[in-house]
């Protein structure tokens, strides 16, 4: 299969090193900064210089025999990308948590003789198909509760955070709505909101609403569960904090301030750990019960080829997505939600099983 992967970030790099290493995909980066380009050059990858926000010049590129295109660029060109890549009579897969961008590319998706597979990563991605796999075992659900940490192994500021990730990706899921179902009737909460504590496998942490990560749950469980939520995990106080930049100085009005300031004074760092946990509670043969998923991964530190956990697991996310499509596994057009992926199967593809190669909790409380 032809890729077009849009995007040579830490993500973008990962999901071509993945895809072309399989010796499955032939694979082409195309991005408009050609020095991150030139790191991926080799090894069977090919690189393209294209101002990846020109809709022409994309559009033109992609018509040059490409079958699907592989997403990483910034969430707030999804749109866009999406549309040119139908035009083109690709495949696309993407992965952004933006809500509004995700309705857009269901839209497109009627009538497409192609599939439009958006939100393949962690949260959304990952964490939908477990949901949706532990929600199976129950006649009635009761509630369910899905929790994501992409966190520094050593915090050691305030913030008690490190950049592990997009931080456009980061305000983004700061600032907007966040989708929920309570009491069985759909409604949106405020992000930052619903502040929760708990411990995990002995270390502390909190938990509070943050936008994107229930992917498309909220209609495929709808009328189904009384309670569904999402929330982002952090360490003890790191809520406050941001509550205090983003609301009581205003700066979730000027985000591109705050943006600057995390780039700036917030390090970095590869090593982190991505933290994944799922409650659902129901009932099953007239009993109360309550399944739970658990994990965490590391990165991987290798001297010559180190990975954060969260280019681990967002590239086997959106590479497991592919692989399983060019598989025959998944539908062959329109629209496609992460849920629509067994977890079983999900595990045991080559891509998917970087989750398998994390350590399972035993404990939670």
């Amino acid at each position: 299969m032809k890729i077009a992967l849009l995007g040579a970030g830490h993500i973008g790099q990962t999901i071509a090193c993945l895809l072309a290493g399989s010796g499955d995909y032939r694979v082409t980066v195309i991005d408009r900064n050609p020095a991150a380009l030139e790191r991926l050059a080799g090894d069977g990858i090919a690189v393209r210089t294209v101002d990846t926000s020109d809709g022409d010049a994309l559009l033109a590129e992609l018509r040059g025999g490409h079958e699907t295109v592989v997403n990483a660029l910034p969430y707030h060109l999804a749109v866009a990308t999406a549309t040119i890549a139908r035009e083109a009579g690709c495949h696309y897969f993407d992965l952004t948590e933006d809500v509004a961008a995700t309705r857009a590319i269901r839209q497109l998706a009627d009538g497409a003789n192609t599939v439009l597979m958006p939100q393949c990563g962690l949260a959304p991605g990952f964490i939908g198909i477990v949901a949706h796999h532990l929600t199976k075992g129950f006649e009635t659900l009761h509630d369910v509760k899905m929790r994501v940490g992409a966190l520094p192994a050593f915090p050691t500021n305030a913030l008690k955070y490190n950049l592990t990730w997009s931080v456009d990706g980061l305000i983004n899921e700061y600032c907007h709505p966040c989708e929920a179902i309570r009491d069985g009737e759909r409604i949106e909460v405020l992000p930052l909101e619903g502040l929760e504590h708990f411990s995990l496998d002995g270390t502390e942490y909190e938990a509070f609403n943050t936008s994107g990560g229930l992917g498309t749950l909220c209609d495929t469980l709808a009328g189904r569960v009384r309670t569904l939520d999402y929330k982002s995990v952090r360490y003890p106080g790191h809520q406050a904090l941001m509550k205090m930049l983003l609301e009581d100085l205003q700066l979730k009005d000027d985000q591109q301030t705050i943006k600057d300031i995390l780039r700036k004074s917030v390090p970095g760092t590869m090593q982190d750990v991505v933290l994944v946990f799922v409650t659902v509670s129901g009932l099953r043969s007239g009993y109360l019960l309550q399944e739970v998923f658990a994990r965490k991964i590391f990165a991987d530190r290798s001297e010559t080829a180190p990975l954060s956990a969260i280019q681990i697991t967002t590239a086997a996310g959106i590479c497991a997505a592919v692989d399983l499509f060019r598989e025959g596994v998944l539908p062959q057009r329109g629209f496609v939600r992460q849920e629509q992926i067994e977890l079983p199967v999900f595990l045991a593809n080559r891509f998917g099983s970087a989750y398998q190669q994390s350590r399972h909790v035993e404990s939670i409380s």
